[in-house]
């Protein structure tokens, strides 16, 4: 009998990082093999996830250490989680995600009094994450150009369009 391909083993995404002052929640899909692997979120070299935030706050993000970055998020006022709770997926990319089993963003949401936006990182997240909210929440729904580096576009142009987030930061 053959082992189990644990290339394509069953991932699962990381816990919320929110607190009671979140007013926006940035959703992801689910995280890739060098955010799974470093235990990070948005660890990838080239995922430009924190200079995207970086830029939102004037904060220096890149440079600190991770959990400094999600103090630093949390101070003004955002949050992090995925739309995915655990998936089969061979690599990072979005596309070869199997068998997704949805979080509980609903739950979620109703435990963020402050709560005011939710935005979706990528396609994917916004096509599954957009199904879960509609109707289930009073939220701003915002769709965001991915950070990731499949998703090659200028820096300056994912900012532009990440810059509709500005009015929720604390």
């Amino acid at each position: 009998m053959r082992a189990p391909d644990s290339a394509c083993a069953r991932r699962r995404a990381f816990a919320p990082v929110v607190n009671a002052r979140t007013r926006v929640l940035i959703l992801g899909s689910l995280p890739g093999e060098a955010s799974l692997k470093a235990a990070q979120y948005y660890a990838h070299p080239r995922n430009v996830f924190w200079r995207l935030i970086e830029g939102l706050t004037g904060v220096g993000l890149t440079a600190l250490p991770y959990q400094a970055r999600l103090e630093a998020l949390l101070a003004h006022r955002a949050g992090l989680w995925d739309v995915i709770a655990s998936a089969e997926r061979k690599g990072s990319l979005d596309a070869a995600i199997r068998t997704p089993e949805a979080a509980d963003l609903i739950a979620l949401t109703r435990r963020l009094p402050d709560l005011r936006a939710i935005a979706f990182n990528g396609g994917t997240a916004a096509r599954l994450g957009r199904r879960l909210l509609e109707g289930a929440t009073d939220a701003a729904l915002i769709d965001l150009p991915s950070s990731s580096p499949a998703h090659a576009r200028p820096f300056e142009e994912k900012l532009a369009r990440w810059r509709a987030l500005e009015p929720y930061l604390g």
